[in-house]
């Protein structure tokens, strides 16, 4: 063959090939993004409408039934599910997985301008790409006034939250954006005298007509003077309260009525549609989720760099500061240290076992370089493919790592065989590995066919295991290459001529393959034996798989050291007696994070449970949910 004839010729160009491997492997290995899980693509849209003040019947009778009237007949919708709330209803739709989202979005979009009817004062349906809620957080922050600050009420600070902290976050490499829950949004209030209304004959109706009449700068054309052209504009926008008070409600008759007569004015607050709680405190939480691709160690690196320097600067002054109450990346760098300390042990398991059975130092060390040129080659690969590392791809290398050396071990078994029939180095390397080439190729080939199939499979289980196939398929093909080019070569310069063989084992390997072949001979001149040893064998192995077969579920949990819990009120609770139903937990478990200061007191010792680390609990709409992390 004359690739190998080729790499025992030179070798040079055999080592300058696997340290360029080697180099840009590791070169891929520090710039693929890293990441939990592989990313699946779920193609969904959320039409969102608002109609400010309606009920949630009239909600979905006069929007929601229409838009799904039209949006049901969309090529490739899969599923429609529609949800009807005070003000607002959202219609979400699942397609195939595949579609091209762009595509989707304007079939979408065409569909809704199909629908009419809207009511006047309903606004624009608004299309976005994924679902409606906060799923792909990253890191969940909570800002707090300072311990000894409690003069402070935070749910006023929403608007510096967005302004600071918002901002901030999504300036960060990598994060597509941040949103911010709880808190009071600032609002301009106008609190009429509905019996200063009443005697002036005055309706809600008027006034309101009269303050959005009257909030707008107007242009009044242009005009020459001398050598000039000016432009005149009316300025009519509310700079401050006392603007809106002297607003004309209606003149006539020579009267006129004034918003002040009728209403006082004022800067206010109104509670947002949810309040969050942060160990029995109020708190504002903000989010911030990933840019698809980004390496979620790095994101996160800046997005704990940035709160630092906000809790060092500007946060510092105002008297609050962030926490940090959920991070991915633990779980992250737990899960894929365990996977990567399984592909080490697995690599030095290997190794040991073909010591134990060659007990030859070259030829333990020319097998043992399959193992890291192969699994450092994959990573270039993963890289070229725009793949990145997770737990599956990691899952697929150590897999991987028992498999390398198989062709390894092949090639090189059949080079000594030659070595010992007094054949050269040369020859021996040269008639050993073009020998077996081509059954190096088939095995390799039947493994890629059995887990390359896998990459065109285009639902939701193909995308979750492509990294699996993309490993192992890539690992196999170039411990292939290692096999008919590297180790030839290594075997030229550096394999012995005998093996040393250890009275002991060798013993008992004679006794194991005497004991084999005659079992075999035996079974072999018997009919019933051969049956009954088959059928045996297969009830054997049915019952031991039954009897370890593990629970089934879509991904494994894991150990996140959080719990979550969904609180479902009666219908018609309001957000002040959700919070209330809050306070009542907190009550219970303030003992628990009161203890997480000092875990091993007494104190913390008579606890039910482990102490907590953080807690909070969020109320919004018509329901509730809380989480708790305990001390680690």
């Amino acid at each position: 063959m004359r690739l190998v004839d080729t790499a025992i010729k030179r070798p040079v160009s055999v080592i300058v090939g696997v340290l360029f491997v080697a180099l840009f492997g590791l070169i891929s290995l520090f710039r693929i993004p890293v990441q939990l899980t592989p990313d699946v693509d779920r193609p969904i849209i959320t039409v969102s409408t608002v109609w400010p003040g309606a009920s949630p019947e009239e909600v979905e009778q006069e929007i929601v039934q229409r838009q799904e009237e039209q949006l049901k007949s969309v090529e490739g919708l899969v599923l429609m599910t529609s949800e009807s709330n005070d003000s607002r209803g959202v219609v979400t739709l699942e397609f195939n997985v595949g579609v091209d989202p762009d595509a989707v979005l304007l079939l979408v979009s065409n569909k809704l301008d199909q629908v009419f009817g809207y009511p006047l004062d309903a606004e624009r349906p608004v299309i976005s790409a994924g679902g409606s809620g906060p799923s792909g957080a990253i890191t969940w922050i909570m800002l707090e006034p300072l311990p000894d600050r409690d003069d402070l009420d935070i749910e006023r600070y929403r608007d510096y939250g967005e302004e600071v902290v918002k901002t901030a976050l999504e300036r960060v490499p990598g994060v597509s954006r941040s949103d911010i829950y709880g808190g009071y949004d600032r609002q301009l209030q106008v609190i009429v005298d509905p019996q200063a209304m009443a005697a002036r004959q005055i309706t809600v109706q008027d006034l309101a007509q009269a303050l959005t009449r009257e909030n707008a700068n107007t242009s009044a054309g242009t005009f020459d003077e001398g050598k000039r052209r000016y432009i005149v504009r009316t300025v009519g926008q509310y700079q401050q309260p006392s603007d809106i008070e002297q607003v004309v409600v209606r003149s006539a008759d020579g009267t006129r009525v004034t918003v002040g007569e009728i209403a006082r004015t004022r800067l206010g607050y109104v509670r947002t549609v949810a309040s969050v709680r942060q160990k029995g405190r109020p708190a504002i939480a903000v989010n911030a989720q990933r840019e698809t691709g980004a390496n979620v160690l790095e994101v996160m690196d800046g997005i704990r760099r940035t709160i630092r320097e906000l809790n060092e600067g500007p946060l510092a002054r105002e008297g609050l500061y962030l926490t940090q109450v959920y991070d991915e990346t633990n779980y992250i760098d737990s899960a894929i240290n365990l996977v990567r300390s399984n592909i080490l042990i697995g690599g030095t398991l290997a190794v040991t076992v073909l010591f134990i059975f060659l007990r030859s130092v070259s030829s333990v060390a020319i097998i043992a370089t399959s193992i890291p040129i192969s699994i450092v080659g994959t990573f270039l690969a993963m890289w070229l493919l725009g793949r990145n590392i997770n737990v599956i791809s990691l899952a697929g290398m150590s897999f991987a790592v028992g498999m390398v050396i198989d062709n390894a071990i092949v090639a090189l078994e059949n080079i000594f065989r030659h070595q010992q029939m007094g054949k050269t180095r040369v020859r021996a390397a040269l008639d050993g590995a073009s020998e077996v080439w081509g059954a190096l190729l088939a095995s390799t080939l039947t493994t890629v066919a059995i887990f390359l199939p896998i990459v065109f499979v285009q639902d939701e289980a193909g995308q979750l295991f492509r990294d699996i196939a993309i490993a192992v398929s890539c690992s196999v093909v170039l411990s292939l290459n290692v096999a008919v080019s590297v180790i030839p070569s290594l075997a030229n310069k550096i394999l012995g001529g005998d093996k040393q063989r250890g009275d002991v084992l060798a013993a008992l390997g004679d006794r194991a393959r005497n004991f084999i072949a005659q079992s075999v001979f035996r079974i072999s001149g018997s009919t019933v034996l051969r049956l009954g040893v088959i059928t045996g064998l297969i009830g054997l192995s049915l019952v031991i798989a039954w009897t370890l077969l593990p629970k089934s579920e879509y991904l494994p949990t894991g150990n996140r050291n959080l719990i979550f819990g969904i609180v479902l009120p009666p219908p018609g609770y309001n957000l002040d007696e959700l919070i209330q139903v809050g306070q009542t937990i907190e009550d219970v478990l303030r003992p628990h994070w009161e203890a997480a200061a000092a875990p091993d007191s007494p104190q913390a010792q008579a606890l039910p449970g482990p102490p907590i680390a953080n807690m909070f609990f969020v109320a919004f709409g018509r329901s509730a949910f809380m989480g708790a992390r305990s001390t680690d």
